[in-house]
Order: C-alpha cells, then structure tokens, then sequence
C-alpha cells in the first residue's frame, strides 16, 4: 500500500503515475490524511490519470467561471451569437443557437443557447418570464438531434452552477449522442 500526501498527488501528475504504479497490484492508494482512494485496474493506459487531470481542470475552470458569473460581461457565447467568434452553426432561428462543441465528449456534441440571455444565467436562474425560452431550448435540442441522425438516442444535460462544472454562466444544453450512454452519468 503506497501512502502519500493528497495536495502532492494533484500537483504533479507525473508523481500521480508513480503511484498508480506502485499500487498496481492492491488497487487502492491511502492518503497521509487518511483518505482512501480506489484506482481502476491497470489496463496498460494512463487514461484515468487524464481524466482525472481533465477532471481537476473542468473543476477549476468552473469555479473560476463562477467567481465573475454575475458581472454582466459579454461571455464566449454572447460572441459566438454575435459572429465574433466562428462556430460550426448545426441549428439557428431567432431564439436559438446551436452549434458544435470544441471539446466534445460525444461522437455528437452539440450546445443549444437562447440568444438573449436575459438574466437566464443558469437554469435556477430561471423564472416565470422564462417558460417560453426553455420550451424553445428544448424543442431545438429534438431538431439538433433530428438533424444529427442521433433521435433514437441522445441525451440533454444542463450543468447549474460551479458543483455541476459549468463554465460558461449563459444557460446552455448539451445534445449528446452518437455513441452508447451510459448511466449513471459521470
């Protein structure tokens, strides 16, 4: 059993893949804090150890995100409805924006945003005025799809807030699909 400090292993992830190393054969890594942490078979890939870097930086990113979500300043989003940052556009009409993730985690990736904001920063955000936006979000979710190939299945999710990893504070949904899903999510 390999013990080491908890704050060292998510400073340096080439010290991560020591240990994973090292406790090939047991499966579980105690922390000097005690704190016990199960790692996945060995499977003669580093995968894991990239998803949880890729983890630890969507968890920064969005925590980041939240600390200037209220400002009211333009987000990437508001930039991309404005053609000042280029998109692969898949669906548009006077309410709605969707268009292609840059990092997508689906054969079929794609972001669905009203056009106005409208304080509709995430979804508990949302109010009365705003029904008729979100019937819109996701009746644009079902054409996305449609035009896709993916309506026998994909899935609709909306992060809320720094906990839920999102880092953009303009209400969107994610259209995933193309590939099998799995549940339960994450």
């Amino acid at each position: 059993m390999a013990v080491t400090s908890s704050s060292m292993l998510l400073r340096n992830f080439s010290t991560a893949g020591k240990v994973v190393q090292s406790v090939r054969a047991t499966s579980r890594i105690v922390f000097s804090t005690g704190e016990l942490i199960r790692v996945l078979p060995y499977t003669r890939s580093s995968r894991f150890i990239c998803s949880t870097r890729a983890a630890h930086n969507e968890e920064a990113a969005a925590k980041a995100a939240a600390a200037v979500a209220d400002t009211g300043a333009p987000t990437i989003f508001d930039k991309i409805i404005a053609k000042e940052i280029p998109s692969d556009i898949v669906y548009e009409d006077e309410n709605v924006l969707a268009f292609r993730d840059i990092n997508p985690q689906a054969p079929v990736h794609v972001l669905v945003i009203p056009k106005l904001r409208d304080g509709l920063t995430m979804l508990s955000n949302a109010e009365p005025r705003h029904v008729d936006v979100l019937g819109k979000l996701l009746h644009a979710s079902k054409i996305v799809a449609e035009k896709e190939g993916i309506l026998d299945g994909f899935r609709v999710v909306i992060n809320n807030g720094a906990e839920a990893c999102q880092s953009v504070y303009h209400l969107h949904l994610h259209v995933l699909g193309g590939r099998q899903m799995k549940w339960p999510p994450g």
